[in-house]
């Protein structure tokens, strides 16, 4: 069962922030962003209201949003990594309990902990359309040592969903990726997990001289290389989230 999240993300808290600044009813803002919109597209109240409620947790319209609340979109999209990068929170106890006797007693469970999932879902009556959202109920397991051992800190692990063929025959639809958020900078050649216009995506990376970088698949017949400029990367909303250690390729 998918957990559906209520919570207002960072940057709807901060739109909301700027509406009231502005004095704006979200009507008002709703209606200002569609006059920026080639018609038939437009945002309505009730779209807005979803998603500086929490109800949704992210809104095709970000940008435009943005652009009449006066925020620059680097600064919403710092917003949206950060929030990305905030590690899970603890557990309610720390591991260790007191026996009959009142001596601490430890548990083999403490050594594992249940990583949290990053799912694209397909907007109702919107196609094309997706939102992400995070599952924090998963049964996907990490052993804390054995990170450790390869270099990752389980604060930063988050696991993403693979969809589509792009990436088989090594990575194929429906498989989970394990993804180390503290290491989003690009190394030529490595699998990186990323958000792109709301849809998740994994794939090879590569930087470019113009600052840019370069998205490749496995399946290149299919999927051939992707080359996005700096501005496109802003406009498009592209954040990496982090590198690929991990994946549970089936069939």
């Amino acid at each position: 069962m998918i957990d559906q999240p209520m919570t207002p993300s960072p940057v709807a808290k901060l739109f909301k922030a700027k509406r009231l600044a502005m004095n704006l009813t979200q009507e008002e803002l709703a209606s200002k962003v569609s006059e920026g919109l080639n018609p038939p597209d437009r945002l309505s109240q009730q779209s807005y209201a979803a998603y500086e409620r929490g109800k949704s947790q992210t809104s095709r319209h970000m940008m435009q949003i943005a652009t009449v609340l006066g925020l620059s979109w680097d600064e919403v999209s710092r917003i949206m990594f950060a929030e990305l990068m905030e590690p899970p929170p603890p557990p309610p106890h720390n591991g260790i309990e007191a026996d009959h006797e009142g001596q601490p007693e430890a548990h083999i469970e403490d050594e594992y902990f249940v990583a949290r999932l990053l799912e694209q879902h397909d907007l109702p009556n919107e196609p094309g359309r997706t939102e992400i959202r995070e599952r924090s109920k998963t049964d996907i397991r990490f052993s804390s040592s054995k990170l450790r051992q390869i270099g990752v800190s389980p604060a930063n692990v988050i696991c993403v969903t693979v969809y589509g063929n792009s990436m088989e025959p090594a990575l194929p639809h429906g498989c989970v990726v394990g993804v180390d958020k503290a290491r989003s900078i690009v190394q030529d050649g490595e699998i990186y997990a990323l958000i792109h216009n709301d849809h998740l995506r994994v794939r090879l990376l590569y930087r470019l001289p113009s600052g840019g970088i370069r998205l490749r698949s496995y399946n290149r017949e299919e999927h051939p290389d992707e080359e996005y400029s700096p501005q496109q990367i802003r406009e498009q909303r592209v954040i990496i989230i982090g590198r690929v250690f991990w994946h549970s390729a089936y069939r």
